[in-house]
């Protein structure tokens, strides 16, 4: 529970801004659709705090809460003492901070449980990566990050260490590149207009760089590549699943250390099994997921 004293605060809202990268924080300020009437902004901003709990930051109190929503720390105090009364969070009175709750991990699994491409892709993604000696990844979008579905891993030696429901940034990535180079044109520029104004500016002009790329080695190749730009240790190759109706875009990709996963090898072995991989779990699925 919130002490008594974070709940007396009751500071005058004031406009946080977004600290670090777009995979860093959430604005709750950008999120918010003021114009649609049926949109509930204190929903929103709920699941902002929820999103600000990563692989990184696993213990945070209100007023890191409030730095990285940009929401008034007196809101935060009212809505993390919510979110614990329902179990999303969980108060650690030692530290006098939060950290997510059984209820968080229960909507996790519940959503995992229902994807059926799961079942379907994981054999063929542990083959995949028992034969490239590297790690394959099944993601989908959210926000402003390609979050983790799925990971086989196949060379014990050199393993990502990257978990299910971890975000990892677009732009980076190959996972998000060939997110964003299966949007149609019109959807790219929405995108990119939203990304730019959550990102660094004197990130923008790299990544604008990188993505544009991406786009060019998808309708080169059918697929896109990562060469050491999210880690500098890590070459990998991305190609997306999009569903009949286009409704719906997941990714895979194929990750591994730079010394066995060159170029090379990339263009002409692993890219092109990973799309026949995608092609064998889209066929399976009907092209519904």
């Amino acid at each position: 529970m919130n002490t008594r004293a974070e709940l007396a605060e009751r500071p005058k809202p004031k406009k946080g801004k977004p600290i670090g990268t777009a995979s860093e924080t959430s604005h709750v300020v950008d999120e918010i659709d003021d114009s649609n009437p049926d949109f509930v902004s204190a929903i929103a901003r709920g699941f902002a705090i929820l999103r600000c709990f990563k692989r990184n930051a696993k213990v945070l109190g209100n007023k890191e809460i409030a730095e990285r929503t940009g929401l008034p720390k007196s809101t935060v105090a009212r809505l993390t003492f919510t979110l614990t009364k329902l179990g999303y969070l969980e108060f650690l009175p030692a530290l006098e901070k939060y950290a997510l709750g059984i209820g968080a991990l229960t909507l996790g699994q519940t959503y995992l449980a229902g994807l059926d491409v799961r079942e379907v892709a994981r054999p063929l993604m542990q083959e995949l990566a028992d034969h490239a000696g590297a790690t394959v990844a099944l993601g989908a979008h959210h926000g402003q990050d390609m979050v983790f579905l799925e990971i086989c891993q196949g060379n014990q030696v050199f393993m990502m260490r990257v978990a299910v429901g971890q975000r990892v940034p677009h732009g980076m990535t190959a996972l998000g590149r060939a997110y964003i180079a299966a949007l149609s044109p019109e959807d790219r520029v929405k995108f990119g207009l939203d990304y730019r104004s959550r990102v660094k500016p004197d990130e923008w002009k790299r990544l604008e760089e990188v993505t544009d790329q991406a786009v060019r080695d998808y309708e080169k190749y059918g697929f896109c590549f990562s060469m050491g730009d999210w880690r500098e240790d890590v070459y990998a190759v991305g190609v997306p699943m999009i569903s009949n109706d286009g409704s719906k875009i997941l990714a895979f990709s194929c990750s591994g250390p730079v010394h066995e996963m060159t170029r090379k090898r990339l263009v002409t072995e692993i890219g092109p099994r990973l799309v026949q991989l995608r092609d064998r779990v889209h066929a399976t699925l009907g092209g519904v997921f």
